[in-house]
């Protein structure tokens, strides 16, 4: 009996990964310069370094392509790295959350990101709520999870946590989202974005913290 030769297998798996990261590569830099539309099966090959043989081995067309970016973004914006430790005081945690959340959402590139999706969600439905249950559903439930234990802790006074996260959320946007998502103005700067945050961290705070 012959056996299978793992070395072969991982190799050839690894290739694959690595042409499959390579043709991602490529597609993002098309979509976010072209749009969706404008964006063509044949720019992305060339972009990504490949013949259309190759690219049509990996996605059968831009819309399988655009959905595998899209799953990949969301992968990772939905693991960034925010700290919801519920130990740590609410002053603290949401006032370091809300300036990762606007690194995150507004980073330079990202907006563009946001834009396509946006765009191409209403022909692809799936593509949008997948984006909005991974990167915005679900960190908010994250941050409600942590308002609930300062609940618990006796430090915040919320009947809906999931609300609040909500709304901290957006008002940690306010005058920094829209503009910049509608390319009204660049990426914050971090005096920009400290001034946004910290004043929604006092409104949440005065609506919501245990006087003492």
């Amino acid at each position: 009996m012959i056996e299978p030769d793992h070395t072969t297998t991982q190799a050839t798996s690894d290739d694959d990964s690595s042409k499959r990261r390579q043709i991602l590569q490529g597609a993002r830099k098309v979509f976010m310069d072209l749009g969706f539309d404008g964006a063509s099966m044949g720019e992305i090959a060339r972009v990504a370094g490949v013949s259309k043989g190759t690219l049509y081995v990996y996605f059968a067309d831009k819309f399988r392509l655009f959905e595998a970016i899209v799953e990949e973004e969301s992968v990772h914006r939905g693991a960034s790295n925010f700290s919801f430790d519920p130990a740590r005081d609410a002053a603290t945690v949401l006032y370091e959350f809300g300036t990762a959340w606007i690194a995150v959402v507004c980073r330079p590139g990202g907006g563009s990101a946001i834009r396509t999706v946006m765009a191409i969600a209403e022909r692809m439905p799936e593509v949008g709520r997948r984006y909005y249950d991974c990167v915005i559903e679900g960190t908010i439930g994250r941050l409600a999870a942590y308002l609930q234990a300062r609940v618990d802790a006796g430090e915040l006074a919320i009947d809906d946590c999931h609300l609040a996260a909500s709304q901290f959320q957006l008002m940690c946007q306010a005058t920094l989202f829209l503009p910049f998502i509608f390319q009204g103005a660049p990426a914050p700067s971090p005096d920009e974005t400290h001034k946004v945050v910290a004043s929604a961290v006092r409104m949440f705070l005065a609506a919501y913290g245990i006087k003492s």
